[in-house]
């Protein structure tokens, strides 16, 4: 098993549907053992059962913009654990207004908010954990295409995505030279999750990706916790500072796909009711 003996954090879990859990079911699989955070009591609701699930009663209170939080963190996983193998910070936000308004219109306050919580948190993160963190470990977030490319109404989501991939890179460095700790990203393709909820026309997103990608289909959160449990493992113990696609491809493509017809010629796919 290629986790066994290994003790890990999931940061951002919202329910079984979401990556987070895709990847801690993976990591479980493989022998891990888990501890989790919610962001209040309404969401502790929801992530004790899937920390039951998956046989972990290890679950903080983190609100990742509480310095307190923060501080109380560490402590609580050198308490249980004594020190950790893996983090996993899959924490993203930003106001539904600035989802759904043209990116010019980006209050100054909706700006800072996307930033501080999609982006700053994984720096918080990763120093308030680092002393319990083994050397040798591993942090891993969750980006999407929208950050190095155009993507309609994901807006400031996109700009924040661009900052916490060029986070991922900067704390690579730092983490290896602090402790050998190895730093990376998952740029998964579109899933049905509770944080696609809030992006626009996002079901056309869907169907665009299926039908444009290499493989013609959607990733699975199964498909992307696999690859995040690689990255996690030792397996990936030379790999740091990546974004890592687990798309169907979709992010390698220039134009639409290409469909052949009866007589050989060749016609974009563009309808999306196919």
């Amino acid at each position: 098993m290629l986790m066994k003996g290994k003790k890990g954090l999931i940061v951002g879990i919202a329910n079984n549907k979401s990556i987070a859990y895709g990847i801690a079911k993976a990591c479980k699989e493989q022998g891990a053992e888990l501890a989790f955070t919610f962001l209040n009591e309404q969401l502790k609701k929801r992530v004790e059962p899937i920390a039951s699930e998956l046989g972990s009663d290890k679950v903080y209170e983190l609100d990742v913009n509480n310095d307190a939080h923060l501080d109380a963190l560490s402590e609580s996983l050198r308490a249980d654990f004594g020190e950790i193998d893996f983090i996993v910070h899959s924490v993203a936000f930003a106001p539904r207004e600035a989802l759904s308004r043209p990116f010019l219109e980006t209050t100054r306050d909706a700006f800072d908010i996307a930033m501080g919580t999609s982006v700053y948190s994984l720096v918080a993160l990763t120093r308030a954990v680092m002393p319990v963190l083994k050397a040798g470990g591993s942090v891993l977030t969750l980006t999407y295409l929208g950050g190095p490319k155009y993507i309609p109404h994901y807006n400031v989501m996109g700009v924040a995505k661009a900052a916490l991939e060029s986070s991922v890179r900067y704390l690579a460095v730092d983490c290896a030279r602090e402790k050998n700790v190895r730093v990376n990203a998952i740029s998964a393709g579109p899933i049905k999750t509770l944080a696609a909820s809030g992006i626009g026309d996002f079901r056309m997103i869907l169907k665009w990706n299926e039908l444009n990608a290499p493989l013609r289909k959607n990733v699975t959160t199964d498909e992307v916790g696999n690859s995040g449990m690689y990255l996690l493992s030792d397996l990936a113990s030379g790999v740091t500072g990546e974004v890592h696609y687990v798309d169907a491809g979709y992010n390698i493509m220039g134009m639409g796909m290409d469909d052949t017809d009866d007589e050989g010629h060749t016609a974009l796919v563009w309808d999306l009711n196919k």
